[in-house]
C-alpha cells in the first residue's frame, strides 16, 4: 500500500510538472530555434527536466562511469533496454543527441510534444514506411551533427537478459561512416520493471559507458556481424555489472 502511494504521488508529480516544464521548453525553443541548429540548449533543458524525476527519488542511485569516452563527435549511440527508466537515466548523462521512440511517447501531454520540439525522431514499430523515414530521419540527423540513441533490441527486455540486436542502428553506423558508442544501464528492471508503474523499494542504478568503437573497427563487416560485435561487448559488460549487485 505503501508503495502504491508512493507510486502515485510520484507521477501526480511528474503530470503536474511537466505541464510547468513544457512552458519553459516552449520559451527556450522559441528564443533559440533560428540560432541553435543542433536545438542543442533544449536538450540540456529536456536533460535536466529528466533528471529532476530520478534526483528526487532518494530509493534511486543512479551512479554513470566512462563519461570521459564521450568525444566531441557524431556516434550512433547504443545501449541495452531494461526499463522505460532507462530513458530518464540515460538523460542523466547530459549529452547531445536525437532519440529514436516509439510514436505513441510522442503523443503524451507535455512530455511527447517537447520531444517534438526537440526533433526527435519517432518510429511505429513494425511498419515498413515507418522504419524507412526513421533511417532517413537518422541520416539527417547524422549529417547535421547529431548523435543518435537507440534500444536495438527493439523493446525492453522482461527478464533483463539481453535481446537479439536488430540491425538498424548498425547500417546507419555503416551507412553514414561513424563510431558506435556502447552504454550499458543495469538495475532498472527491478526499480520499474516491464508493465508495472508502482515503486518498488530502494535500488542501486549504474550506467556504464563504454569507448567508442570507431568505423575502422567494423568497416568490413555487415552490419548484422557489427552488431553481434557489438552485442557481444554489452553483454559481457552487463554480467559483470550484475555480478557487483
Amino acid at each position: 500500500m505503501v508503495n502504491r502511494l508512493i507510486s502515485i504521488i510520484f507521477l501526480s508529480f511528474i503530470a503536474l510538472s511537466s505541464i510547468v516544464l513544457f512552458m519553459v521548453a516552449l520559451i527556450i525553443w522559441l528564443a533559440t530555434v533560428l540560432f541553435d541548429r543542433r536545438l542543442l540548449i533544449l536538450h540540456y533543458f529536456t536533460s535536466f527536466w529528466a533528471s529532476i524525476y530520478t534526483w528526487i527519488m532518494p530509493a534511486w542511485s543512479i551512479s554513470i562511469e566512462g563519461k570521459e569516452h564521450i568525444k566531441e563527435k557524431t556516434y550512433v549511440v547504443v545501449s541495452n533496454h531494461q526499463s522505460l527508466l532507462d530513458i530518464l537515466v540515460a538523460f542523466r548523462i547530459f549529452f547531445p543527441f536525437k532519440w529514436v521512440s516509439k510514436a505513441e511517447i510522442f503523443r503524451i501531454p507535455f512530455i511527447g510534444w517537447n520531444m517534438t520540439l526537440n526533433r526527435y525522431i519517432k518510429l511505429v514499430r513494425g511498419e515498413k514506411k515507418s522504419i524507412l523515414k526513421m533511417m532517413e530521419d537518422c541520416k539527417r540527423a547524422l549529417a547535421g551533427g547529431n548523435s543518435i540513441f537507440l534500444f536495438p533490441e527493439g523493446t525492453r527486455s522482461e527478464t533483463g537478459v539481453l535481446k537479439t540486436f536488430k540491425p538498424g542502428a548498425f547500417h546507419l553506423a555503416h551507412d553514414n561512416k561513424v563510431p558506435v558508442l556502447p552504454i550499458i544501464i543495469n538495475g532498472t528492471q527491478d526499480a520499474l520493471p516491464k508493465e508495472s508503474l508502482n515503486f518498488h523499494g530502494r535500488h542501486h542504478i549504474k550506467v556504464k559507458i563504454l569507448e567508442e568503437i570507431p568505423y575502422s573497427a567494423f568497416e568490413e563487416m555487415t552490419p548484422e556481424e557489427t552488431g553481434a560485435m557489438v552485442r557481444a561487448r554489452i553483454s559481457d559488460t552487463l554480467d559483470s555489472l550484475k555480478r557487483e549487485f
